[in-house]
């Protein structure tokens, strides 16, 4: 699925990077969190996230270099909010950092179980039903309304390859 995320060595931005190995963990415990159930929705997130984050080597944006843009989906900052503020355990840490993108986006980075569940979390509460839906029966057109209508962004055939990779190692039918 994200054939450059057996290992570390090498990457640009060292303290960032997870091999697919230590990204696992947290991404099953994100789709249980999250009630991600099906291989479809469960192979869309985990082609986005290693497309945003160049197979899980960062989770800050570097390209163009946003500031606040971030965890491993590349959420933008006012999601990263409203993501941060939906997690219990960073009540304190939102008060002392305030509005400051950077410091939020930190606080969202500093654990794997907060940095790898952005992506399904932004599933559960900002994708239309319809998409979810679509995205339980697996089929690419489902996938590319998830790229254009929940995300935002352009399907792209880097984008495809990657989903289409994802799907087959999910067991999607049909992929």
């Amino acid at each position: 699925m994200a054939p450059n995320s057996k290992t570390c060595t090498g990457a640009q931005f060292a303290a960032e990077c997870k091999t697919a190995a230590q990204a696992a963990p947290f991404i099953n415990a994100s789709f249980k969190t999250y009630g991600i159930t099906s291989a479809g929705e469960a192979a869309a997130l985990i082609s986005l996230m290693a497309f945003e984050s160049g197979d899980f080597k960062y989770n800050t944006n570097h390209f163009p270099g946003r500031p606040g843009q971030g965890t491993r989906n590349m959420q933008m900052p006012p999601f990263n909010l409203e993501y941060a503020k939906s997690i219990p355990a960073l009540k304190d840490g939102l008060a002392k950092a305030g509005t400051d993108v950077k410091k939020v986006l930190e606080l969202l980075t500093s654990k794997g179980e907060y940095d790898f569940g952005s992506a399904a979390w932004f599933m559960k509460n900002k994708c239309k039903k319809e998409v979810r839906e679509g995205l339980k029966k697996g089929t690419t057109e489902a996938w590319k309304m998830y790229i254009t209508e929940c995300i935002g962004t352009t399907v792209t055939q880097e984008r495809q390859t990657g989903w289409e990779k994802a799907a087959k190692a999910m067991g999607v039918p049909g992929h």
